[in-house]
Formats: C-alpha cells, sequence, structure tokens
C-alpha cells in the first residue's frame, strides 16, 4: 500500500470525473464570506538547523533549565543506553496499536512475552501480564484482585506505600465495599510488624507494602510475609523503585502472592510526568483472576514458533462483568522500551547499576547527616532514597538550594505532617560524586 501524494494527473482525471475545472470548484458551496481570500499567515518553512534553534530558544524560557536534581519519590532519572532511543524509535515498533490479530503482530507479540518473561525473572513470580498504566494503577488492581480471590473485604496498606498509591486504591475501592486501614513505621522506617499483627484479622483479603518503601528503606518482606499468612491473607508487595530489584531478594521469594511496581527506571525517561509504566506479577494460582492480558508462545500449523494473546480478561474482549479490569491499554511501547533496556544491561548490568545507586545515596547520606544541624531519620537500610531532618525546617535550605541551581528534595510536611523539617533525598548513578559534594557544600552554608 503506497502513501504517495496524488499526482497531477491523477487529479486531473479525478476533476474530469466530477465535473469541475480546479479544486476550487469543491468549495463553491461554501458561502463566500466564510472563504479565506488570501494566503495562510504561517511563518516560512525552516530549515533543520534553523528548527532546531527555534525550540532550543523556546525552551530557555523553562523557569528551571539545567537544575541538578535529587527529586525521586516515585520517578527516578537513570541513565538510558541510546540504543534504547533508537530501537524503540522504529516505525515497525512505533506505528503498531495492539495485536489484535496475531499473523500480524508478532513482533509485537514477542516483545510482550519477553516483557513478562523479564518481570517475572525479576519479581520470582510464575505469570506477568501485559503492563498496566502505571504503578499507583497497579497496586490498586492488585488490591481488587486480592478481594476477588478471598471474597474478603478489608485492605491493610503500609503508611510508608507512596501516598500517591494510596490515593488512587482510595478512589478505586470507595465504591466497592472494600474499607482499607493503614499499618504504622516503625524508627526503623520499616513497617511496624506489632501494628500489623494487632490490625490483622480474618476479614483481612491482603496487606499491602512497598519496597523500598517511600522513605527509601527497604522492608523486611520475608518477616512481613510470614505474619501475613499465617492469617491467611494475600501479601501484595509494590516496587516503585524496579532498578532495586538488580540487587535485593526478589519478592517472590519472599512469599509475596502479587508484586506490582512502576517500570519508569527502566528505559522510560523522566518527561514533565509519563509516560510510567505499571507492571504486575502473580502465583499461577490466580491466573484467572488476573487483569489485563498474557501474551504467551506457541507454534503454528507447521510447527514454527509463534506468539498470541492466550488471556485476555479486560473488558473490551469479553463481557463487561466478566471482565477483571477495565484497562484498555497493555502500555506496548513502554513496554518495549523496558525490555530494550533490560536485555541491553544483562543481569550483571543491572546489578551493577544496583549497586551504584546503594553506594552514592549512602555516601550523601553519610555527609549529610554528618554536617551540623542536619540528621538521619530513620535507621533502617536503604537503597537509592533516604529522608534527613533539618534543624529550622526543609524550606530555607530548599529555597537556597533553588538559587544555587539545585531540586534537593521533596518536602515531607505536607504528606506526613510527622516528618515536618523532613526532606526526601534521591541519588541515582546519574550523580556524581563532585555534585553530591556540591548539594552538601550547599546545605553546609544555610545551616551554619
Amino acid at each position: 500500500m503506497s502513501y504517495v501524494s496524488l499526482s497531477e494527473k491523477e487529479k486531473k482525471e479525478m476533476m474530469a470525473t466530477l465535473g469541475i475545472n480546479s479544486l476550487d470548484d469543491l468549495f463553491c458551496c461554501l458561502p463566500a464570506e466564510v472563504q479565506l481570500k488570501r494566503r495562510l499567515e504561517i511563518p516560512a518553512a525552516l530549515t533543520e538547523p534553523e528548527l532546531v534553534s527555534s525550540f532550543e530558544k523556546i525552551g530557555r524560557k523553562n523557569a528551571a533549565p539545567g537544575m541538578l536534581s535529587f527529586l525521586g519519590a516515585g520517578a527516578y532519572p537513570h541513565v538510558i543506553p541510546h540504543v534504547v532511543d533508537y530501537l524503540s524509535s522504529r516505525g515497525e515498533f512505533v506505528s503498531p496499536y495492539t495485536p489484535y490479530q496475531p499473523e500480524a503482530s508478532q513482533g509485537t507479540l514477542q516483545v510482550i512475552f519477553e516483557y513478562q518473561t523479564l518481570i517475572c525473572q525479576l519479581t520470582d513470580m510464575d505469570i506477568s501480564n501485559a503492563s498496566l498504566y502505571d504503578g499507583a494503577s497497579a497496586a490498586a488492581e492488585a488490591m481488587l484482585m486480592a478481594h476477588r480471590v478471598s471474597g474478603k473485604s478489608k485492605v491493610l496498606i503500609a503508611r510508608t506505600v507512596h501516598p500517591q498509591y494510596k490515593e488512587v486504591i482510595r478512589t478505586y475501592i470507595k465504591n466497592l465495599g472494600l474499607r482499607a486501614e493503614e499499618v504504622a513505621f516503625t524508627e526503623s522506617g520499616r513497617l511496624d510488624p506489632e501494628d500489623l499483627t494487632r490490625k490483622i484479622d480474618t476479614e483481612t483479603a491482603t496487606v499491602l507494602c512497598q519496597s523500598p518503601n517511600f522513605m527509601g528503606v527497604i522492608e523486611d518482606l520475608d518477616k512481613i510475609g510470614a505474619i501475613v499468612h499465617n492469617s491467611q491473607a494475600l501479601f501484595v508487595v509494590a516496587v516503585a523503585e524496579p532498578a532495586s530489584l538488580g540487587l535485593l531478594k526478589p519478592p517472590g521469594a519472599c512469599g509475596a502472592d502479587i508484586v506490582t511496581g512502576e517500570g519508569q527506571s527502566f528505559g522510560i525517561p523522566l518527561s514533565f510526568g509519563g509516560p510510567t509504566l505499571g507492571f504486575m506479577a502473580c502465583r499461577k494460582d490466580f491466573l484467572r483472576q488476573f487483569p489485563g492480558r498474557i501474551a504467551s508462545q506457541t507454534k503454528d500449523v507447521d510447527g514454527n514458533r509463534g506468539f498470541v494473546l492466550t488471556l485476555s480478561t479486560r473488558e473490551q474482549h469479553i463481557r463487561r462483568e466478566k471482565a477483571t479490569s477495565n484497562i484498555c491499554t497493555n502500555q506496548a511501547w513502554c513496554a518495549l522500551r523496558a525490555t530494550i533496556f533490560l536485555e541491553t544491561l544483562g543481569p550483571a548490568g543491572l546489578c551493577e547499576l544496583a549497586i551504584q545507586n546503594v553506594h552514592k545515596a549512602n555516601y550523601a547520606m553519610v555527609k549529610l547527616s554528618g554536617l551540623k544541624g542536619v540528621r538521619k531519620k530513620f535507621s533502617g537500610p536503604v537503597f537509592n532514597e533516604f529522608v534527613c531532618e533539618f534543624d529550622g525546617g526543609w524550606e530555607r535550605v530548599d529555597e537556597h538550594l533553588k538559587s544555587k541551581g539545585i531540586l534537593g528534595g521533596l518536602r515531607l510536611a505536607p504528606l506526613y505532617p510527622e516528618l515536618k523539617d523532613c526532606a526526601l533525598l534521591c541519588v541515582t548513578e546519574v550523580h556524581t560524586r563532585e555534585e553530591i559534594d556540591h548539594l552538601v557544600g550547599f546545605v553546609a552554608e544555610v545551616l551554619r
């Protein structure tokens, strides 16, 4: 099929068939007063260098051009190999929407299959779906899934789960007869096992925790999982920073029944809030309650390897009342980027990335907490985020850092009133030692 414009010969043949002398005759039915009798007032065409320069000029109007950022809180800066941009921008990947016709969508289906395999390997779970909108919706879908599996109406959510994840969950369950309670955290920054034991009961469908949690602290998933399973509830783990899976024990090996998370760290750049990539995996026992859809490997009539959609329990494919979810996308292009990213790094590369995050974040945390007037807030182990408490509050430190071209961290008081003088800071492999030292030096200037 050709998408070349009509030739002059073809245009003349069409006008002859229509009985008109010019293309203007096609618009003779329009009143004269609404017809534009002049050329459009648009700028003349630019050369490619001129166009790039024009956009750069517009970009320099941004309020914070080139600011060094130590923000995290669910969206993380990571190095993205150029091969991810190159391969994911190929037309055969960009143009397909969704693999409704397997015979014409083998490339897309293979990518989804490989993506699901990678998620299963990272989480140590049996099955993974073809992705969800984002980490928040994935966590909410897990709550609904646990309710369907158990038939119970109470969900317990660690207070250290990302606040926006909790808001989305409450929106999802608001009119479904489910009720949610929060579980406190201790001085370590981890979920309080005693509070969990007090609140979990026979009506609890599931317990959701996040690791590393919103405070950056790595949870003791083995301990939490044992308490949850002793009460016959389902254990759900959310992973907002999946780069941690390159180093930490996978949630499935800690007893998780369902693992959800945000895949933005896998090759998806920070771009004013999106796009993002929700992932979800679970034990094979829950296959029929799994939201979204699953791509699988098979053979055609000639014995050749092929890929198909095996399970599609979303409302676009089956009767609405039978659907497990109203998710209407598989985020295939984002999943493609994640697949290319992970297969480029490989196990050793992902482990190295994770190690750099741990070392650099802990270096920054030690340097900052060594300043007079700054304290490390929690004693638990951290991955690439940590909370510090600042004498006199975070606001004045934040304003000084911004004046130096640095976004220092996230003020926690609006989200956690008990942490009114605290900020959450993030350090990943993109930050150099020199940049970390600059941050520490500027904080010291404020607190002298």
